[in-house]
């Protein structure tokens, strides 16, 4: 166990905030081996940087709107629209400031930042529609017209860039959010385990501030904390946070804490610069369900139930119908030269079909182009000693019955693309948890939840490393899927597949 030094302790034993020297400069390695840098600078930067960005490609899309409305400069006054697109300018970074799309909490995950964005945009180009016409400004609808969508789109492409910068960076161990976790041992070691699922929201537990002394903490219980730092008790939480240099405190959701205690550490934590957050009891339930009400000053989330009917399905059938049969028909010539390549590459047909447990367990045949020799069925019991998954996946990295075509399919996931004719027929989504072949009768306990939608061609399992998940992290996700399913998350995961199938990682 470490522990954070201090250069002076109260009376009480307990440790002084102002006697505790901020641990500048000394990066702290985690128990996964990644170091996390101490400084937090990179907040000050990557806002600049997305500051500068912003002011670029509005400027670019004020002089892409001047010059598409007016052609030459000749035809009307460039100071005067150049005084015009100054104050424009202004008006939409202040509106962009004044929303605070440059919180450091925002950058690198979820849809808040996005959101934000679009507020600030829209309220911007409002304001202008309303001042000019009381002031009768005359400003050209065309201008305007190419100005709003241009920089708008603009603006999201370049945060949807930035981010994946940010987030390539917090795989190394940058730009991560400090946290000092407090709660009894087990509450904390479990709030670290729950942010190291998600490396892309940038956040490491680097100490912890448990709810029982030393001597009431059992040697077991520190060493599930797998090293991380104990900076003290609930009662040393601002020196706790200086010490491990902190730029968020978490209270973790096994912690037994009066309201007035938490009132005590906000106030204690104000002018810090430092975050509280605190982590509820429910986990994998998104922000479209939670509904956040005051009760006597008591904040209570209101948990609703998933959507599994009514007009959405239609919605989601829709869009299937409509990408399945502009899929097939674009992606046409590749089906069919795979298909030849597929025949002509090895003996056997061009196609595998195989039975898959589908929505409400009804079995259906998955067609997909096949990547393997045609007697992968029966060589599969002699390689069960190899199998390096868990659960019901079977996978191995470097699968012999895997044909030299069939690697490259796997790996631009070409072989996925006939079962666009399974979302045809209604057997299955374009996004869903992923089918697998086990029996209906395979499936216990939680797991046959994710039989409540249609698996899909792919998912949250699919796009968070493409096979490299253990067994309860896959289910987990098709779990956090089938809860929380909307058509902006279809439309995330189908651009997260994009981006994976380029990279080509965790493919087999």
């Amino acid at each position: 166990m470490r522990v954070w030094d201090v250069e002076h302790e109260s009376r009480d034993g307990s440790i002084r905030p102002d006697a505790v020297q901020p641990a500048r400069g000394a990066d702290i390695e985690l128990s996964s081996g990644v170091t996390v840098e101490a400084s937090t600078a990179w907040q000050r930067s990557r806002a600049i940087e997305l500051v500068l960005a912003d002011v670029v490609v509005v400027g670019f899309s004020l002089v892409v709107a001047y010059f598409f409305r007016f052609g030459d400069v000749g035809d009307t006054s460039p100071l005067r629209y150049g005084a015009v697109a100054a104050l424009l300018l202004g008006a939409w970074m202040g509106m962009l400031a004044y929303t605070r799309v440059y919180e450091p909490r925002l950058l690198g995950i979820g849809t808040e930042e996005f959101r934000r964005v679009t507020s600030a945009t829209f309220q911007t180009f409002g304001a202008v529609a309303i001042v000019s016409y009381l002031l009768k400004l005359e400003v050209a609808r065309g201008f305007i017209a190419v100005a709003l969508p241009l920089g708008f789109v603009l603006l999201i492409v370049i945060r949807f860039v930035l981010r994946l910068k940010l987030q390539s960076a917090r795989r190394e161990g940058l730009n991560l959010h400090r946290v000092l976790a407090i709660g009894d041992a087990e509450g904390v070691a479990d709030l670290a385990a729950q942010m190291r699922l998600d490396a892309h929201a940038g956040f490491a537990v680097v100490g912890a501030c448990l709810s029982t002394t030393a001597a009431d903490t059992t040697s077991a219980q520190l060493e599930g904390l797998h090293g991380i730092a104990v900076a003290g008790t609930v009662d040393d939480v601002v020196a706790a946070a200086r010490a491990c240099g902190a730029d968020t405190v978490a209270i973790t959701a096994g912690m037994a804490i009066r309201s007035d205690r938490v009132r005590r550490i906000a106030w204690s934590l104000e002018g810090s610069n430092v975050d509280l957050v605190i982590a509820p009891a429910i986990a994998d339930v998104a922000g479209p369900r939670i509904t956040m009400r005051p009760v006597a000053g008591l904040p209570l989330i209101y948990v609703d139930e998933p959507q599994f009917t009514g007009g959405r399905r239609v919605v989601k059938r829709a869009v299937d119908l409509v990408g399945s049969v502009g899929g097939l028909i674009v992606l046409s010539p590749l089906l069919l030269i795979t298909a030849v390549l597929v025949k002509v590459s090895t003996k056997g047909p061009a196609f595998f079909r195989q039975q898959r447990t589908g929505k409400a367990g009804g079995s259906f045949t998955c067609w997909k182009f096949r990547s393997m020799y045609v007697d992968a069925e029966s060589r599969l019991a002699s390689l069960q000693q190899h199998n390096e998954g868990d659960g019901l996946l079977f996978k191995i990295r470097d699968d012999p019955r895997i044909t030299p075509v069939g690697r490259f399919l796997r790996r631009a996931s070409i072989d996925e693309l006939p079962q666009l004719f399974n979302v045809l027929r209604g057997d299955m989504s374009l996004v869903g948890p992923r089918p697998l072949a086990a029996a209906d009768e395979s499936f216990e306990g939680d797991v046959r939840r994710r039989m409540l939608v249609r698996p899909g061609i792919t998912g949250l399992w699919q796009v968070s490393g493409r096979g490299e998940q253990s067994w309860e992290e896959a289910i987990r996700l098709d779990l956090y899927y089938v809860e929380n399913w909307s058509l902006s998350l279809d439309v995330a995961i189908l651009l997260r597949t994009l981006l994976a199938v380029v990279r080509g990682s965790g493919a087999h």
